[in-house]
C-alpha cells in the first residue's frame, strides 16, 4: 500500500502543468486542483464588475467584493473533469479566454487575493493525495509537499502550444498577441512582490521543449514511486 502524498507543480504559463496534474491524478486516484481556474475566475469577476480595463485597476474595490466570491469546483460527469464555478456559475470556458489570460496576472499580484486563495488551497490539500499546479504551491501553498515539479519551455513553444489551443477552440487570435501574453505573464510572475514564480530549493526542474506528453507523465510517475515509499 503506497502512502499518500502531495504533489506540487509549478512552472511557467502553457508549460501543461494542468495536464500533467490531470493525467497524475487520474492514474494515482487523487484529487486534482487547478489553482490557475481560481485565478482566472476571481480575474472573470473582476472584468465583468468593471475593477479592471487595460489601464485601470480598482484594486479596493475587488479586495472589498472578495467575500461575495464564492469558488468551487464540480466534476462533469459525462466528461470526468472538476470544471470551474464563480458564484454557483460553470464558468470554465469562459475563463480560458485571451482576454481573461490579459488580466489575471496583474489579478494575481494583489495579495489579499492570493491570501484568500491560499487560504482555500491549503484547506483542500490537508488530506494529502492531491495534485495541485500553479505559480507557488511548492513555495507557498504546500512548501513541505513531499514532490515539488518546476516545469519550463521556451517561451515560443509555450506561445506556440497556447496559440494551437485557442485556434482549436475557434477564439480569434494572432501568434504574435498570443507570444506578446506569454512573454507579459512571465515578466510579471517572477516580478510581484507577493510570492513570485520561483523554482523552490528541493524542486525538480523538468524542461518539456522537446518531450512528449507521455515521455514527461512517465518521468514524473518515477519520481512519485520513489517518494511513495
Amino acid at each position: 500500500m503506497h502512502k499518500k502524498i502531495t504533489i506540487a507543480i509549478d512552472g511557467f504559463s502553457s508549460t501543461g502543468k494542468s495536464t500533467l496534474a490531470k493525467q497524475l491524478a487520474d492514474h494515482l486516484h487523487y484529487v486534482y486542483v487547478d489553482t490557475g481556474a481560481m485565478y482566472r475566475a476571481v480575474t472573470l469577476f473582476a472584468l465583468q464588475n468593471g475593477y479592471i480595463a487595460e489601464d485601470f485597476l480598482d484594486a479596493q474595490t475587488l479586495i472589498q467584493s472578495l467575500p461575495s466570491v464564492k469558488l468551487d469546483f464540480r466534476r462533469n460527469n459525462e466528461s470526468g473533469i472538476a470544471e470551474m464555478y464563480l458564484n454557483d456559475e460553470n464558468v470554465e470556458q469562459e475563463i480560458r479566454t485571451i482576454n481573461v489570460s490579459n488580466f489575471v496576472s496583474r489579478i494575481a499580484e494583489i495579495s489579499e487575493v492570493r491570501a484568500k486563495l491560499v487560504e482555500q488551497q491549503q484547506q483542500m490539500g490537508q488530506k494529502k493525495g492531491i495534485v495541485m499546479d500553479g505559480r507557488d504551491i511548492g513555495t507557498v501553498v504546500f512548501p513541505d509537499a513531499e514532490l515539488k515539479i518546476f516545469m519550463t519551455a521556451s517561451p515560443q513553444t509555450r506561445a506556440q502550444r497556447r496559440y494551437d489551443e485557442l485556434t482549436a477552440k475557434n477564439q480569434q487570435v494572432t501568434f504574435d498577441e498570443v507570444y506578446k501574453n506569454v512573454c507579459e505573464r512571465d515578466y510579471i510572475d517572477t516580478h510581484r512582490a507577493d510570492s513570485p514564480l520561483v523554482k523552490a530549493d528541493d524542486a525538480i526542474e523538468i524542461d518539456n521543449s522537446n518531450l512528449s506528453r507521455e515521455q514527461q507523465f512517465d518521468q514524473v510517475l518515477s519520481l512519485v514511486m520513489q517518494r511513495q515509499q
